[in-house]
């Protein structure tokens, strides 16, 4: 079973930059997706990013592509969400996941492991 940590989370304000943290651990498939997903209070959980771990393929939310970068770092086994010119309404728990190589990165269904989440809080 994949284990997943996530760090990185905080308060900033808006216009402001965060880099959230996913370091994974235990059983991973040996080519993987990674993704981030957040969830606002009172929303339904949405797609943030998601990276194919061998090929280094990216893919973007709506709402955030052009402002998050996602990345890897093979050899930490770990994933990087750069979040720049943040919004309030960024302001969610923000969970890394992982699964399959060739899962649909945007539908979280797919995914087998998830992280405890990490508060990012946008003040205006």
């Amino acid at each position: 079973q994949v284990q997943l940590v996530e760090s990185g989370g905080g308060l900033v304000q808006a216009g402001g930059s965060l880099r959230l943290s996913c370091a994974a651990s235990g059983r991973t498939f040996s080519s993987y997706t990674m993704g981030w997903f957040r969830q606002a209070p009172g929303k339904e959980h949405e797609f943030v990013a998601a990276i194919r771990w061998s090929a280094g393929n990216t893919y973007y939310g709506a709402s955030v592509k052009g402002r998050f970068t996602i990345a890897r770092d093979n050899a930490e086994n770990t994933v990087y969400l750069q979040m720049n010119s943040l919004k309030p309404e960024d302001t969610a728990v923000y969970y890394c996941g992982h699964g399959p190589a060739y899962i649909s990165p945007s539908n979280r269904d797919f995914y087998d492991g998830w992280g405890q989440g990490t508060q990012v809080t946008v003040s205006s």
